[in-house]
């Protein structure tokens, strides 16, 4: 694992992405292209294994209003399938403790993000048994779903803070804390 350092220069180096905000082309129509719960990227159904092409796709989805992925360029918007996340967390740094402390997450396309009001976690309830997903918003209306290695980092390091009369278990990042779940239905105390 990078040291700290290491990766708060690579956060700030970060490269400029295109503004796909600003284009508005007409709906070209769907590819065939889906990118799998695991984060994993495919054209017709075959693996895209060449992570340089799959960086350059990353850096024109957008999700719009209407809940959908697009491959967007100046000219051409072409819809796309997505599993769940758009990227998954998979590299976690924690910076100082409690209100102080801050979340820094890596995603699987090297994309750098500091859990905060740009980049808020949420978490979500799953139809299994008290099943919690945790998702951190990367840029635009993109989101990276976290590995499991990292949900679990951030149990271990979670607290449970009372909030409008309520305990909750969660974790602080950026001078936020980001609940989690109620601190009574997990068992957890202050």
């Amino acid at each position: 694992m990078q040291d700290l350092a290491k990766f708060e220069t690579a956060a700030k180096a970060g490269k400029k992405l295109p503004p796909v905000h600003l284009w508005n082309p007409a709906y070209t129509g769907d590819l065939d292209m889906r990118i799998a719960a695991d984060g994993s990227w495919f054209y017709q159904g075959t693996p895209i294994l060449r992570e340089r092409m799959v960086r350059l796709f990353s850096t024109i989805l957008r999700k719009d209003d209407d809940g959908r992925t697009y491959m967007v360029t100046p000219e051409e918007k072409y819809g796309i399938i997505v599993d769940d996340a758009h990227f998954t967390a998979v590299e976690m740094q924690v910076e100082n403790e409690g209100p102080n402390q801050t979340l820094l997450l890596r995603t699987n396309l090297d994309e750098i993000v500091a859990v905060g009001k740009e980049h808020p976690l949420r978490f979500q309830q799953t139809d299994t048994e008290g099943g919690i997903k945790p998702y951190i918003l990367v840029r635009g209306k993109l989101e990276a779903l976290l590995s499991r290695a990292i949900f679990y980092d951030l149990a271990e390091i979670g607290v449970v803070e009372e909030h409008d009369g309520t305990d909750w278990f969660g974790v602080w990042s950026d001078g936020t804390f980001w609940p989690m779940a109620l601190a009574d239905e997990i068992g957890a105390e202050r």
